[in-house]
C-alpha cells in the first residue's frame, strides 16, 4: 500500500550501514578476547590439576601449584573490597544527595577523576609511603589491600554516583511529601532501587583488582611464602604478581605452568565477575520500574 520514498531508502540504507558498522566494532572488541581466552586454554590446561590447585611450589617455582596464591589473592580482594565499597558508597551518597553545587563540590569531582587517571606504579608509592611506613603497618595483606583500595575508589564512587542519579527525582519527591526525611528517603527508596548499578562498580573493581601487579608487590606480596596468611598483617603470595615473578624472573619454568596460571588467575576473575552479574541480574528483576 506504501511506496518508499528516496528519502526512506536513503535512511534505510544509512541505518543498515550504522549497524554493521556497530557490530563490526563488536567484533573487533570481542576476538581478541576469545583468542586470548582460546590460548591460555590450549596453553595452560594441561597444567591444570588438583595438586597444581592445592599445593605449594616446589623446585624454585619449576613445579608445585599455586595454592598459597590463590588464597593469598581471595585475601587482596576480599579486604579492599571491604575498604573500597563502604567509602566509595557514603561519598557518592555525599556527593549526589547531599552536597550542594559549589566550588568545593566540582573541585572533589575533578579530584576523583583526576585520581582514576594516576597509574598504578604512582599508587604502589602512595601505599608504600602512607601505609607501609607513615602508618607503620609494614608490607602486608592490609598495606597491599588498603593501597588497591585507594587506587579503584573512583570506580565505586562514580558507578554509585551513577546508579543514584538514575533513580527517578519522582521517587524522592513522594517520599518527602509523605513526611520522610531525606536519609529515611536514601535507606528506603534510592539505594534499594540502585544497587545493581553499585553492583556495576563493584564487578570492575574485582577485575582489577585481581589483576593488578605494582601496587602490591611493593606493599606487601611476597614471591614465595612458605605458609598461608593467618591475618591481615601477614605477607602473602598473590596470582598476579607469582605469572609475574615466574614469568620474567625466574628460569625454567615449564611454560605450561606460566599459562596455567594466567588462565586460573582469569578464570577467577570471571568467576567473581559472574557471581556479581547474576547477582545485579536478580535485583534488577525485582525493580517495579
Amino acid at each position: 500500500m506504501f511506496t518508499a520514498t528516496t528519502l526512506n531508502r536513503r535512511s534505510y540504507r544509512t541505518q543498515n550501514v550504522a549497524r554493521a558498522v556497530f557490530f563490526l566494532m563488536t567484533v573487533t572488541l570481542v576476538i581478541p578476547v576469545l583468542i586470548i581466552v582460546g590460548t591460555l586454554v590450549v596453553k595452560g590446561g594441561p597444567a591444570i590439576s588438583w595438586e597444581f590447585l592445592f599445593t605449594a611450589p616446589r623446585d624454585g617455582m619449576t613445579a608445585g601449584g599455586i595454592f598459597p596464591a590463590l588464597v593469598g589473592t581471595v585475601w587482596l580482594v576480599a579486604v579492599a573490597l571491604l575498604a573500597s565499597v563502604p567509602v566509595g558508597v557514603a561519598a557518592a551518597l555525599y556527593l549526589s544527595e547531599y552536597a550542594p553545587d559549589n566550588l568545593l563540590t566540582r573541585s572533589i569531582n575533578l579530584a576523583i577523576i583526576n585520581l582514576a587517571g594516576v597509574p598504578s606504579i604512582v599508587h604502589a608509592l602512595f601505599g608504600v609511603g602512607a601505609f607501609v611506613l607513615f602508618f607503620n603497618i609494614g608490607a602486608s595483606i592490609l598495606a597491599a589491600s588498603l593501597t588497591l583500595a585507594v587506587m579503584t575508589l573512583p570506580v565505586v564512587i562514580v558507578a554509585t554516583r551513577e546508579s543514584l542519579q538514575a533513580v527517578p527525582q519522582a521517587f524522592r519527591e513522594a517520599c518527602w511529601n509523605m513526611g520522610a526525611t531525606r536519609w529515611q528517603t536514601i535507606r528506603k527508596v534510592v539505594l534499594p532501587n540502585s544497587i545493581s548499578g553499585i553492583l556495576t562498580g563493584v564487578i570492575l573493581e574485582v577485575s582489577r583488582t585481581a589483576g593488578e601487579t605494582a601496587p602490591i608487590m611493593f606493599t606487601g606480596a611476597a614471591a614465595f611464602v612458605a605458609f598461608l596468611p593467618a591475618s591481615v598483617f601477614d605477607q602473602t603470595m598473590a596470582m598476579s604478581y607469582h605469572l609475574y615473578y615466574i614469568a620474567t624472573q625466574q628460569t625454567g619454568v615449564p611454560e605450561e605452568v606460566t599459562f596455567g596460571v594466567a588462565l586460573v588467575l582469569i578464570s577467577i576473575v570471571l568467576l567473581m565477575n559472574a557471581i556479581s552479574i547474576g547477582f545485579r541480574v536478580y535485583l534488577r528483576g525485582l525493580k517495579k520500574w
